[in-house]
């Protein structure tokens, strides 16, 4: 009953998490006017895309010719506003074999504007860059964002009457250094009347879109775009989590200067697809077409909103929230969030006195069973990490461009070695078989992180996981293991994990108390149930949340390692132990820990496979260029 419920249980979150991820249909041509349509979309894209246009190329100019003609056929009046390349910029693309002196160090930028019927309000802008990088034809980044703009203004117009001004900004020179939107946001008379901004980018070639940063103090206009996205067509991906992420990474979109001038808005991109990323083979041909549906749509519900709002939302605490299966989003205030620590509290501890009263457990089993978590996470990283290696170096500033470039594509690769990396790791902690040979298991630990440091670098979060994944596995076991113990062990240590980001980052504090409230919750049930968890029913509850916890975790994970897999791979583990919450009163009964531990070792054999061929499906250049 236990290995049906776990590998059944795994199986369902499985796919509801694949099924999470995927786009939604893109519309035809004749879809509803006031509807996004991905292919009237592509027919922009289609003509924007048909070659690299960097900035200062023929075909970049060809491309702003275009652009004028359409804007104007939609209405939107299209001015051009010059101002010169900042230096960088200049160095940075003679340094691609582009040619600055082509377009006399300029970059131009193309701004329409479709009037509202009070036009002494702020005004709300879409915003995308139409220029390339080198050698690419930029079908994804960002004649998509191109396209979806112009489709989204098309259909705002067939929608009637809106309540405040909509300025298109298309800008030039994103890929050098930002520099059309700072010559816009740095001198454009329109550019004090900027109250909202929507901006569209892309890192890839599709995938669902996720709505990942906001202006600062934006609870208000995230509860606005919660409502909006419920319109669009797939649904949203949205997380506090990640804009909590992007905040501290040193990455820009043309969203970034807008943002540092104080102004709100949202931030949209794709990320799927890597291997088409700043690639030649980012064509119209194979851009998801489905990635701009979804990308599309949400811009046009989110900017709708804005514009026909009574008023723009004002500045406000931000809010913690995220998407429920890609289908709902769920928030509520940083606050609110002790409330949901005391009720994991509430439920967990009524948990643990149904059963010391069943079965006698103890505070030290509990312990046992935090530790065993932190054995988990240490282990997963480092393991984590060792695959990864196998597929190629970790990105550095010394770091090449070409070789970037082909991690990205190997990417996909990776993702799939570290998730079975996890599954591996996970059939070896719920067999308990680390704790049959505890000294084989920390020198193996100890080898593995001394040869992560090796070549990959040093790094002291890998030496300090790598030692406390050795100290831990040679843990003296003065307790017999439970069941309860392992649970509530596990509850107990993320609850403390949820308590610290709570207080220090309440809006990435739902990676924790999210899935704790919910083990607790389950925990709570079987405990009523059964509280010897000797009763098929009272594992039904951990079931039901390994089902949804689970997949709300696996896509959850799916973003996230797509955004930082190249350099911390063991992003993985930390969502694997969160599974693990719903997953420990599944362990494998003692006669059927033997198959479990040969799939535990068919994984690992399969996820080292998996990260080594990525070398071959994708070898590194023997010429390379550092990267700027």
């Amino acid at each position: 009953m236990r290995l049906a419920l776990l590998f059944g249980s795994l199986t369902l979150a499985f796919l509801l998490a694949v099924w999470t991820t995927q786009v939604p249909r893109p519309r035809p041509l004749d879809a509803p006017a006031a509807a996004f349509s991905a292919a009237r979309a592509m027919t922009d894209v289609e003509q924007i895309a048909r070659a690299p246009h960097p900035v200062g190329s023929p075909e970049h100019a060809r491309v702003r010719a275009y652009l004028t003609a359409r804007m104007t056929q939609l209405g939107l009046s299209p001015q051009e506003q010059a101002g010169p390349l900042s230096p960088g910029s200049i160095q940075r693309l003679k340094k691609a074999g582009g040619d600055p002196d082509a377009a006399d160090n300029q970059a131009i930028n193309l701004i329409g504007v479709l009037p509202g019927e009070d036009r002494s309000q702020p005004a709300v802008m879409l915003m995308a860059h139409y220029d390339t990088v080198v050698g690419s034809p930029g079908a994804a980044d960002d004649s998509t964002g191109v396209g979806a703009v112009l489709e989204a203004a098309r259909a705002i117009k067939a929608r009637g009457p809106i309540e405040r001004d909509l300025v298109v900004l298309l800008t030039d020179a994103e890929e050098l250094n930002l520099d059309g939107a700072r010559i816009f946001f740095g001198g454009h008379p329109l550019r004090d009347r900027i109250g909202a901004v929507v901006n569209l980018e892309a890192r890839g070639g599709g995938g669902r879109a996720a709505m990942f940063e906001t202006g600062r103090e934006a609870g208000p206009t995230v509860d606005l775009f919660r409502r909006a996205a419920a319109r669009a067509d797939g649904g949203t991906t949205a997380t506090s989590l990640a804009v909590f992420m992007y905040e501290r990474m040193p990455n820009g979109t043309d969203f970034t200067i807008p943002k540092d001038r104080g102004v709100g808005g949202l931030n949209f991109a794709f990320i799927g697809r890597p291997a088409q990323y700043h690639s030649a083979d980012a064509t119209p041909e194979n851009l998801d077409k489905g990635g701009l549906q979804h990308i599309g749509s949400q811009a046009l519900e989110a900017a709708d909103a804005l514009l026909r709002a009574p008023a723009l939302p004002a500045k406000g605490p931000n809010t913690v929230y995220a998407d429920v299966f890609g289908r709902w989003m769920l928030s509520h205030s940083a606050a609110t969030g002790w409330a949901l620590i005391g009720l994991t509290a509430l439920l967990g501890g009524f948990a643990a006195w149904r059963a010391r009263h069943a079965t006698g457990l103890t505070a030290g089993q509990i312990g046992g069973g935090m530790l065993d978590g932190m054995w988990f996470a240490s282990a997963g990283l480092v393991l984590a990490q060792a695959v990864r290696l196998l597929a190629g170096p970790v990105v550095t500033r010394n770091t090449s461009s070409e070789t970037y470039y082909v991690l990205l594509r190997r990417l996909p690769w990776m993702e799939a070695g570290a998730v079975l990396t996890s599954v591996a790791l996970a059939l070896l902690f719920l067999t308990g078989a680390r704790r049959l040979r505890p000294r084989t298991t920390a020198g193996v630990l100890a080898v593995l992180t001394l040869l992560v440091l090796l070549i990959g670098g040093f790094s002291p979060v890998m030496l300090g996981a790598g030692l406390i994944a050795a100290a831990l596995s040679l843990w003296p076991i003065k307790v017999p293991a439970s069941t309860w113990g392992g649970w509530l062990g596990l509850i107990v240590l993320i609850f403390l994990l949820g308590c610290i980001v709570q207080g220090a980052a309440p809006e990435a504090a739902l990676l924790f108390v999210w899935p704790a409230l919910l083990a607790a919750a389950a925990a709570a049930l079987s405990a009523l149930i059964g509280p010897d968890l000797t009763r098929p029913a009272s594992l039904i509850p951990p079931a039901i949340a390994a089902v949804l916890g689970g997949a709300w975790l696996m896509g959850l994970g799916h973003f996230i390692f797509l955004g930082i897999g190249m350099d911390l791979p063991g992003a993985l583990a930390l969502i694997g132990l969160l599974v693990l919450l719903f997953l420990r009163p599944l362990s494998p009964p003692v006669g059927a820990i033997r198959p479990v531990l040969i799939g535990a070792a068919a994984c690992l054999v399969l996820a080292c496979g998996l990260s080594l061929a990525a070398r071959f499906a994708e070898p590194t250049p023997a010429v390379a260029q550092t990267l700027p």
